[in-house]
């Protein structure tokens, strides 16, 4: 199922100045969107697969870059389940 104001933050954060801001204040930025408990803990703990199962592909992956992870550790958290990120 897709999550409307997940999809909204990573939307968002194509903004390279959203982007910086929400690296220099995550807790700031994510005030900003109505986002369940257990997806602000997903978020804190980088959970890539919980995320996927949330938002487009395209988004999830460009979040994770936009947030400082590398393609390599996306990657590897990716597939450390044996899941692939459902297309939301």
């Amino acid at each position: 199922m897709t999550d409307y104001w997940l999809s909204k933050l990573f939307f968002d954060l194509q903004n390279p100045a959203a982007a910086a801001e929400y690296r220099a204040d995550r807790e700031k930025v994510l005030a900003r969107y109505p986002l369940a408990p257990e997806v602000l803990d997903a978020i804190a703990r980088d959970d890539v697969v919980f995320l996927g199962g949330r938002v487009n592909a395209y988004l999830l992956r460009y979040y994770f870059g936009a947030s400082g992870m590398s393609d390599a550790v996306f990657l590897e958290k990716l597939h450390k389940t044996g899941k692939e990120a459902s297309h939301g």
